[in-house]
């Protein structure tokens, strides 16, 4: 996925270079972090990318047993696994070349619209929760749904079932506002909130439905992340010339420039979501194991530390942009498998499984019955 990079603008400059700031008289000099500068953002970095792994985590379980259609999660199967580095793939080198062909304050007119709705509607969806604790007892709540059908008679086929309430509408105004933020000013805060907001979405909703899935889809983005930044350009390319909140950002500079600074560190949201749905998994396999523990979530949450950190390490090292899941992969499945192995529940992990087929049938069995509630009362 998208790669570790020291001091990029968030909307880069024309001719701009990485960590490269203008100066007067056309030259232009190289940006130099202080120690501070550097400390404060890649700290903050990692304290972002931890904030969705850990709550998307929890939530991961809530939605793994909820009969609600419309929060069923979206599980990720052995296939799928195996096609996801090579639709990745696909999906970067076309960027790529549009960005070649193409104007590139065209395209990302055209991403940035696309991302504000998804962003608006992903912030909506996080915030949810937490708003409904605020509103009072007397506020009045009115159910509403949005269905979108094929057909006629027999032949009718649903397209599109979302039930909503008036506390949803209320959300979805307030994250509205963070978009269209995002949208005018392209302000790296409303892009991080925009990106956390993704990130803890895809941990919740996205379900791996085994280890070894797990391990097919990080072994493939493994050798695919390695690849376009280290045999190419191409993965670097577009995420510099990418504008949408696909990465978490913060400045290096803020120090001396406050909130108007503009020399970046980033990290891509796969470098969060694809660890973070393994991780995820881990949880509900503690909880599946009954002991009243979360032995696998918290060994494979500080492996996702360690991992993150030993990047950073050698990104300052060698001074060249990382793959970040060259070294979150081995730690995130090793760590844990290791453990594992120590407590003699190996097999066990191997052979977790989790059923949507149950939950699938659960939830059409509640929707016919809804259907037919409403035949009666037409």
């Amino acid at each position: 996925m998208a790669d570790v990079q020291q001091g990029q603008s968030l909307v880069p400059d024309l001719n701009a270079t990485l960590n490269e700031t203008g100066t007067e008289g056309n030259v232009t000099a190289k940006f130099v972090a202080t120690p501070q500068g550097t400390a404060l953002a890649y700290g903050s970095l990692v304290f972002m990318a931890l904030l969705p792994i850990f709550f998307g985590a929890l939530r991961s379980v809530i939605c793994a047993s909820s009969k609600n259609a419309t929060d069923m999660p979206e599980t990720i199967t052995s296939r799928d696994a195996a096609k996801f580095p090579i639709i990745a793939s696909c999906t970067l080198f076309g960027l790529y070349i549009f960005f070649k062909i193409f104007s590139q304050e065209y395209i990302n007119l055209l991403l940035s619209m696309y991302f504000f709705f998804l962003g608006v509607l992903a912030l909506a969806h996080t915030i949810s929760p937490v708003m409904n604790t605020f509103f009072p007892v007397n506020f009045s709540i009115k159910q509403y749904q949005l269905l979108f059908t094929q057909g006629s008679g027999d032949n009718k086929e649903e397209i599109l079932n979302y039930e909503f309430d008036s506390r949803d509408i209320v959300c979805l105004a307030l994250s509205s506002v963070v978009g269209v933020w995002y949208l005018l000013k392209k302000h790296w805060i409303a892009n991080n909130i925009l990106g956390l907001a993704f990130a803890l979405n895809g941990v919740e909703m996205l379900h791996l439905n085994n280890v070894p899935t797990g391990c097919i889809l990080l072994g493939g983005l493994f050798v695919y992340d390695v690849f376009w930044v280290f045999g190419t350009n191409v993965m670097v390319t577009v995420a510099k010339s990418f504008e949408a909140p696909i990465k978490l950002v913060f400045p290096q500079d803020l120090l001396e420039k406050g909130l108007e600074a503009n020399n970046f560190a980033m990290l891509g949201l796969g470098d969060i979501v694809i660890p973070g749905i393994f991780i995820a998994l881990l949880l509900r396999f503690d909880i599946s194991l009954k002991k009243n523990t979360r032995t696998y979530f918290y060994t494979s949450f500080l492996a996702y530390i360690f991992g993150l950190g030993f990047t950073i390490f050698v990104m300052h090292t060698y001074k060249h942009a990382q793959p970040a899941l060259l070294y979150l992969v081995p730690s995130c499945i090793g760590f844990p498998v290791f453990v594992a192995k120590l407590k003699g529940e190996l097999t066990d992990m191997f052979r977790y499984q989790e059923n949507q087929e149950e939950k699938k049938a659960s939830v059409e069995s509640v929707d016919e019955t809804k259907e037919t509630e409403l035949k009666k009362d037409k």
